[in-house]
């Protein structure tokens, strides 16, 4: 299980080796998140923003994609710093479908800890139900977090573009439609995908009330996607973000060959030679 159900949460508050950390945050306002923290928040949270913490700084020479992945080192600081120890169970929130929350259980999956959760449904979910919300900003006390980098999960631009012709290996373009077609790019510098990614749109791990898909459920979508369980799959969207979700139902789908390009699209094309497609693949 990677989500966690918000009764569930709810019955271990009180639990000392619980960190729960408040994910939100809004590309083109980059202090949005850390504003709604401050006004409130999940009684007992602490706050990471996406690109000051879970990012590491933007490449001056445009490569790496728009959320560059940390180093492990800066990465473990962080978490020791906020009082995630090896011991910790960590539950992540925010209020954009899990996508900003799921980067920080793929990052903590990649050093090797293994009791991480994504809240189901988000804070407004959680405050709607009327559930313990506060303002107070707590000082966490520091921990010690050693990492295990899991190397398995993650994969580079160069071997995606070794693999785009290689058997087994599925790509997934986990953007909307229009965006992984080429018809709109509001964000990047080029439109279109990697040639033979199929698209699979991260919010389809939703179901239409916001709620995480049962297990059942996501393996009837990769399977009707065309995905084989000895498949190779690497995930990707816009900056390897709101790839994360997907990265998740496929675990929880039973599929153990599941890689991350964390620079995705906009990594991609910051290398002019890589080859770009558009409209939809055969």
């Amino acid at each position: 299980m990677n989500v966690l159900p918000q009764t569930e949460l709810l019955a271990h508050l009180d639990d000392t080796s619980l960190v729960i950390v408040d994910c939100r945050f809004q590309l083109g306002k980059p202090d949005a998140g850390r504003e709604a923290y401050e006004a409130s928040h999940i009684t007992g949270a602490i706050y990471l923003d996406l690109e000051k913490d879970l990012s590491a700084p933007l490449d001056p020479d445009g490569y790496g994609g728009r959320h560059p992945l940390p180093d492990a080192a800066q990465l473990t600081g962080t978490l020791s710093r906020v009082g995630i120890s090896n011991d910790s169970v960590v539950v992540a929130y925010d209020d954009q479908g899990g996508a900003m929350a799921s980067r920080l259980w793929w990052l903590l999956k990649y050093l090797g800890h293994e009791k991480v959760y994504v809240l189901d449904e988000g804070f407004a979910a959680w405050v709607n139900a009327g559930r313990p919300v506060s303002a107070e900003i707590r000082t966490p006390e520091p921990a010690q977090f050693l990492a295990t980098v899991q190397h398995n999960r993650l994969i580079e631009m160069d071997e995606v573009l070794e693999k785009l012709e290689e058997d087994g290996v599925k790509l997934i373009d986990s953007r909307d439609g229009a965006r992984y077609r080429g018809e709109v790019e509001p964000i990047d510098k080029k439109a279109g995908h990697i040639p033979g990614a199929m698209n699979l749109f991260w919010g389809e791990s939703r179901t239409a009330d916001g709620t995480w898909k049962s297990q059942d459920e996501h393996v009837a979508r990769f399977e009707q996607a065309g995905l084989a369980k000895d498949d190779e799959i690497i995930v990707y969207c816009g900056s390897g973000v709101t790839a994360t979700p997907n990265v998740m139902a496929l675990e929880e789908a039973g599929y153990t060959r599941v890689r991350l390009y964390a620079g995705s699209w906009s990594d991609w094309i910051s290398y002019g030679e890589n080859p770009i497609a558009t409209g939809n693949e055969e």
